[in-house]
């Protein structure tokens, strides 16, 4: 496995992956500079904390999938410069900082792991960046906080190798008045009211949105009514249900994120529902919110910055997922880590190879190279803000699609379904148009 390969073998395989998604992906771009430059033997440790187990498994597993979808074709494409790709995850559990930090400290000691290319882990509060800095290794994630802007912000110069993948939660929060604005002003909805209910869920992430969400929200003619915080993880919504009934608001935003949690809110407002949008935070794009919801899904919006696009490019890429890990698999945060991982291995081997913990000047070349290239994902373009070293959406703060990672707006059409979601925002991605809820009356 580690010994360099032939070029008729360079080349049957470079003939087979221009068949598959990882030639639209990057395979094709570091099959030809594995060509072009002279190949090497050996093999580069990818590490990756994912959780394995705890409420947020369902996305860990896919995390992994594609971490090592993708380490699988860029080997065939002849790896990085003729080494070839060995990832290792590591269970980071219910993703504490603890738990995360650990599992970063294991893959740089013992794994000695030349990048870290991850999903996210939102409880770690960036206390895995200083193991990690002090090791001088590229990490790239999607821990979707505004946390990493001002980690990143404080120290430049050390965190230049720390990526965060997509943008801000802060934006999730910024973007929902601007989509419910739009689905106003276009007379697809019309509201009873302007008051928007907000349930938050007691971590930091869910409690960011909210707080985009209650400063946006008057520059649209909207106004926060009513607001709570619930403990996380919760399956018993009936009391807060209960005030935002009575509250009767136009829109119930619920940033709380946990899917099956987010499903028992949802069953239980079908018992008794008011005239209200339901928007919750990202758990109903999973599959497991429409199989534990039920027909009471039908309806329901819920937004991502890391969803597939319903273009050939994320077509192509779901299709190659479902045949490697089955149609009931989840491709949308499996192309995350796959797309990371393409994105740093095209870096590197511009640089000429791959970083080990503590070399720093080879990992500053590979830093430069991932703000300087940008990535089209399937989920949109994958480029890096310099002032934050992070992704920025379209179109809530950049006007241009081709430059920044759309603001998926969707809407549960059919929740027996194999992808129960449509898109329904931005253009020119959206799928779908919007429909009032079932449960209007």
């Amino acid at each position: 496995m580690s010994k360099a390969k032939s070029p008729n073998v360079h080349t049957s395989r470079r003939k087979f992956l221009a068949g598959t998604a990882g030639a639209a992906f990057g395979a094709g771009t570091l099959a030809s500079i594995n060509e072009a430059s002279a190949q090497s033997s050996g093999t580069i440790p990818i590490g990756q904390m994912a959780s394995l187990t705890g409420p947020l498994a369902a996305d860990g597993v896919e995390h992994k999938n594609g971490l090592e979808m993708a380490c699988e074709e860029i080997n065939a494409a002849g790896g990085i410069l003729g080494k070839m790709l060995e990832p290792t995850t590591l269970d980071s559990k219910n993703q504490t900082a603890e738990e995360v930090s650990a599992a970063a400290r294991l893959l740089i000691d013992r794994y000695e792991s030349h990048a870290i290319i991850n999903g996210y882990n939102v409880g770690a509060n960036q206390a895995e960046y200083d193991p990690i800095a002090d090791a001088g290794i590229i990490y790239i994630h999607y821990n979707t906080s505004i946390g990493h802007h001002e980690a990143f912000q404080s120290d430049p110069e050390r965190y230049t190798g720390i990526f965060m993948a997509d943008p801000a939660e802060y934006y999730y929060g910024v973007g929902l008045p601007v989509m419910l604005d739009r689905l106003r002003s276009q007379g697809v909805w019309k509201p009873e009211n302007n008051k928007i209910a907000l349930v938050t869920g007691s971590l930091p992430y869910s409690t960011v949105i909210s707080n985009a969400i209650r400063e946006t929200a008057p520059k649209f003619g909207f106004e926060v009514s009513f607001e709570e915080i619930v403990p996380v993880p919760t399956t018993e919504w009936g009391a807060v249900l209960n005030k935002v009934r009575a509250d009767n608001p136009a829109v119930i935003a619920n940033t709380h994120f946990f899917p099956a949690d987010l499903a028992q809110f949802q069953k239980q407002f079908a018992e008794n529902p008011t005239n209200s949008l339901v928007y919750m935070q990202y758990g109903p794009l999973l599959k497991a919110f429409s199989d534990i919801a039920g027909e009471a899904a039908r309806g329901v919006m819920s937004s991502s910055v890391i969803g597939i696009l319903p273009d050939e490019l994320g077509n192509e890429f779901r299709e190659a997922y479902w045949a490697k890990y089955g149609e009931t698999a989840e491709a949308d945060p499996g192309a995350s880590t796959y797309s990371e991982m393409y994105h740093y291995a095209i870096a590197a081997a511009m640089a000429g190879g791959t970083g080990e913990p503590g070399n720093y000047e080879q990992n500053r070349k590979i830093a430069d190279n991932l703000r300087r290239f940008s990535f089209r994902a399937p989920f949109g373009t994958l480029r890096y803000a310099k002032e934050f070293n992070a992704a920025l959406p379209y179109p809530t703060v950049s006007p241009d699609a081709s430059l920044a990672m759309p603001h998926l707006l969707y809407q549960i059409k059919d929740p027996a379904a194999a992808v129960p979601k449509k898109l329904i925002f931005p253009e020119p991605y959206n799928e779908a148009e919007f429909e009032v809820p079932p449960w209007f009356k």
